[in-house]
């Protein structure tokens, strides 16, 4: 009944997307951002689902059963770095993005200032397509592995179907159809986890048992206090905290999901997006936590399991068949609409910054969107541990890359292609060096990378801004 279950729910939300393909207009614009005209609160959903679908219900519930209420801390970091930022960027990048009619990272960091840094926009195509390529083949494994361990299939059956489904959004509605079936998962999951959490709490006897046999689970588990910090004082939870506030600050550097808020159908609509976005985080955060905690006293034996599966084995512990089934088409539809996000950031990245633009049509886009795909499905099945790796460090590197070089130009400040390219470079290397070494203990590898992008700006602006006054002084003259 499960498994029926699930491939009932899986289909709904396949339906969902592949639906939008009656709102297409058969266009570049459309299929990548969604022609600017997504509601506020549909761009909201959806950039919480992509943002979080993977972390919250595999990392963040995994994390939480192990470590306890501590990771509240993660939660106050990242949404704090998220919405400091906002106020910085968003709506910038939403004007940016239609007057210059961008459809691309690397077109944003390279035409924002009206010019255009060919080679700046190739390095950032590059990058794009490496991380983000190998990070959707990564959501592809993790479906895998989750069907093999609920239902016993073999490893490849849950990425083929994943890149089906990705390649089902691809030929309907682009960027539209991962919105609208984000928006689905979203809501359904929200939902489910909640009905988790009370149903929990009842199973227990209570909240008042509920709460003290956490306490019992460890001396700590309950403790606010981050434990386990390189540097075990007011200090080292200062730098445990400013590394996850770099983190959310980290969320502008990310293509898949700054390109939700390019999609919006008004910039004069950014405060109302970023309502509904910060409400809904905080509730998926919390409730996230929560079905954590529960799934502790749910599942006490920590040794007999995977910690990051905890929210299907609870659910097959706690809710009817068919509850479970929705449960798992949740987490796997978003797992695949993450994929799909990422693939289609792939595909503009090859489309508008790597290939030349004169061959840049729907049909070649389409085609590339199905070429990635196919080369994530093959990563996912036969790429080595090694390459898996890479994920670890993916968020970071586009976080501390991109990051800086944005909030730059949404402050008004000039930046040559020099400069702009050093900036990458140089907070691309330090973030993987400061993981390489083992220091990521110590603060959050983002930190590190990304004050070496703004130091790199700093050093060089005034260089920088001679070069861009000379060449504005050779253009008049020619």
């Amino acid at each position: 009944m499960v498994v029926y279950s699930f491939l009932f729910f899986l289909l709904i939300f396949v339906l969902i997307g592949v639906s939008s393909s009656f709102k297409s207009k058969k266009s570049n614009s459309d299929y990548l951002l969604a022609g600017h005209d997504i509601p506020p609160w549909l761009a909201a959903l959806s950039a919480i689902a992509t943002n979080n679908s993977g972390y919250m219900f595999i990392g963040m519930i995994g994390f939480t059963y192990s470590a306890g209420l501590q990771s509240i801390w993660l939660m106050i970091g990242w949404i704090l770095g998220d919405f400091t930022i906002s106020f910085f960027v968003h709506k910038k990048l939403r004007v940016a993005t239609e007057n210059k009619q961008l459809l691309s990272f690397g077109g944003v960091l390279s035409r924002w200032q009206g010019t255009e840094f060919k080679r700046l926009r190739l390095l950032v195509g590059i990058i794009t397509v490496v991380f983000l390529g190998v990070y959707a083949a990564a959501q592809f494994k993790a479906g895998s592995k989750a069907l093999h361990v609920l239902f016993g299939w073999d490893y490849s059956t849950g990425a083929i179907i994943g890149s089906i489904i990705v390649f089902a959004y691809c030929l309907s509605g682009g960027l539209r159809a991962s919105i609208w079936t984000d928006a689905a998962q979203s809501i359904v999951m929200i939902f489910a986890m909640t009905m988790l959490f009370f149903v929990g709490i009842d199973n227990v006897g209570g909240f008042n048992e509920y709460v003290n046999k956490l306490d019992q689970v460890s001396p700590t588990y309950l403790n606010l206090m981050p434990t386990g910090l390189a540097i075990d004082n007011g200090f080292g939870l200062f730098l445990f905290i400013l590394g996850w506030v770099f983190a959310g600050f980290g969320v502008i550097g990310q293509p898949h999901i700054m390109i939700r808020f390019m999609t919006i159908n008004d910039a004069e609509s950014m405060n109302k997006t970023k309502a509904y976005y910060y409400i809904w985080f905080i509730a998926f955060y919390a409730v996230t936590i929560g079905v954590g905690l529960t799934a502790r006293l749910i599942l006490p034996d920590a040794s007999n399991f995977d910690a990051e599966l905890a929210l299907p084995m609870i659910s097959q512990q706690l809710l009817p068949e068919i509850l479970i089934g929705v449960v798992l088409a949740g987490i796997f539809a978003a797992t695949m609409s993450t994929a799909d996000s990422q693939i289609l950031s792939c595909s503009a990245a090859f489309t508008r910054d790597i290939i030349p633009k004169e061959k840049d049509t729907l049909l070649v886009t389409k085609l590339t969107t199905a070429l990635v795909t196919i080369a994530a499905l093959m990563i996912a099945l036969f790429g080595s541990k090694n390459v898996f790796e890479l994920v670890l460090i993916s968020w970071s590197v586009l976080s501390a890359g991109f990051g800086p070089l944005l909030l730059i130009y949404a402050l008004g400040k000039k930046v040559s292609e020099v400069t702009g390219i050093l900036m990458i470079i140089n907070a691309v290397g330090v973030t993987i060096l400061w993981r390489e070494f083992g220091l990521s203990s110590t603060i959050y590898e983002v930190a590190p990378g990304a004050l070496v992008g703004f130091l790199t700006y700093f050093i060089l602006s005034k260089t920088s801004w001679n070069e861009i006054k000379q060449e504005k002084l050779i253009d008049t003259a020619e």
